[in-house]
């Protein structure tokens, strides 16, 4: 086979991949999930042992969890979005509590903030779906301070998240060259998008537990509230949505530990934290 003849790789539509995400993530109410996930946020301030007075970047912030727990460690925080009707809801929620946070729209891959601005750099299950990887992660480090920390929480491809995507990706094929939103959630590609970067980076696995109060609770939430899963079963057709929903239905049933009706499935996810050089 001559050079000519190998087949390339195709390179994704970044823009157009970008325009489908912000449509699916404006989509529904993602607060109404990401409100249960707070104790991620908590964890992974923990984890980056952030210091009172701290300037602090939530990227991706959705509904503001990470960006609540490090206001309540009297850090100065910027919370940063692309959808803002989600700023809103973090707002309200910082607004209630009565935290001082700045909210501004911000596209991920395009941080308008000067370099080396912020001590600590966050995101708890946000950025990991950015479809420039590189670019995003290039942006993470860029803003980070040197000895600063970047944390994440990202999705494993083994855990329930990952293997929900891989579902709704037997009816939704992803478009091709389009990299796993859970590869940020294997060590192997976080070392790949932070290494030259880092001075160190520490990754744990860690749970989140889902507690719902049934099976058929959850995917009632997920195809109301969560953008990626409500698009998904808006492109399909009746028959394909009752497969989809008997698929996620049997994920479900194989990973719930409850034993009493209700939903008890712990999700894994990969806690990081990279310091910077």
């Amino acid at each position: 086979m001559t050079a000519s003849a190998v087949p390339q790789a195709s390179t994704p539509d970044f823009d157009a991949l970008k325009s489908r995400q912000h449509v699916a993530w404006s989509s529904g109410d993602y607060a109404i999930v990401g409100t249960t996930l707070q104790i991620v946020g908590e964890q992974l301030c923990e984890a980056l042992d952030i210091r009172a007075g701290q300037r602090v970047l939530d990227v991706a912030a959705g509904n503001g969890n990470a960006t609540l727990a490090a206001a309540r460690r009297w850090c100065e925080v910027v919370s940063t979005d692309y959808v803002p009707a989600l700023l809103e809801r973090g707002k309200s929620r910082a607004a209630a509590d009565g935290l001082a946070v700045t909210f501004k729209e911000a596209d991920a891959e395009a941080l308008p903030f000067d370099d080396a601005s912020f001590d600590a750099v966050v995101s708890t299950f946000g950025v990991m779906f950015t479809p420039n990887q590189d670019r995003a992660a290039g942006e993470l480090a860029r803003v980070c301070r040197s000895g600063g920390k970047i944390g994440l929480a990202n999705w494993t491809p083994d855990g329930f998240i990952g293997q929900l995507f891989r579902t709704l990706g037997k009816y939704l094929p992803p478009p091709a060259g389009a990299k796993s939103p859970a590869l940020w959630g294997t060590t192997a590609r976080i070392e790949e998008m932070f290494g030259s970067a880092a001075r160190d980076i520490a990754a744990e696995r860690r749970q989140f537990v889902f507690r719902y109060r049934s099976p058929a609770h959850f995917l009632d939430i997920f195809k109301t509230y969560y953008g990626p899963v409500l698009k998904a079963f808006a492109a399909l057709d009746a028959e394909k949505q009752d497969g989809l929903s008997r698929d996620i239905l049997a994920l479900v049933a194989t990973m719930n530990r409850s034993g009493d009706g209700t939903m008890v499935l712990p999700g894994e996810y990969l806690e990081v934290v990279v310091t910077k050089r």
